[in-house]
């Protein structure tokens, strides 16, 4: 049965439920895309089987989201799109290249996110975001005032951003000097 919970709670749980959606549907990230293969992905390529358990394990946050509140009326366009990718998972080549694109996990925590903001004014999304490190730095928080400072928990919850920035850095560099490298081997 749904249950009432209080704002805290509301964050914690959108948090656990963006934890599994970002597993189930985004665990690698495409690079410069907002695109992700998660585990759904990867179960979903054995035949049969594997989309059986994607389904239940998408069922899984979408009975989450419930339990905390969220109406089932509102949960129906999580449980479709579960239900189509369970159709089309069961096609060879098309049905794992839709695991990548139906992302009913991901799905389901948009409602939710909707719901909590209706009825609780949550408006951030870093908790949603980067769930793993909003967890971390909610707990050294509690422990030291320098992580409570705006600059550095703004830093740490932008970590996975400014290592991307570094990564495209780096290879910007590789390609520069391999290019020079290799157009010096050809005679001008």
């Amino acid at each position: 049965m749904p249950k009432t919970v209080t704002k805290t709670e509301a964050l914690i749980l959108e948090r656990q439920l963006a934890t599994y959606a970002n597993m189930m549907d985004s665990l690698v990230r495409i690079p410069f895309t907002r695109q992700g293969v998660g585990l759904d992905g990867a179960i979903g390529t054995i035949p049969v089987v594997g989309d059986i358990a994607g389904l239940g394990l998408t069922l899984v946050a979408i009975f989450r989201a419930w339990q905390i509140g969220v109406p089932i009326s509102k949960l129906l366009p999580a449980l479709k799109l579960a239900l189509v990718d369970l159709g089309v998972g069961w096609i060879p080549v098309i049905g794992d290249i839709s695991d990548i694109f139906i992302r009913p996990s991901r799905k389901a925590l948009d409602i939710v996110h909707v719901h909590l903001r209706e009825v609780h004014g949550i408006q951030t999304t870093d908790h949603i975001d980067h769930p793993i490190l909003h967890r971390m730095l909610e707990k050294r928080q509690q422990h030291s005032a320098f992580w409570r400072n705006p600059v550095i928990s703004w830093l740490w919850l932008r970590i996975p951003d400014l290592l991307g920035v570094f990564v495209l850095f780096w290879l910007c560099v590789v390609m520069y000097f391999s290019a020079r490298f290799v157009w010096g081997l050809f005679p001008h």
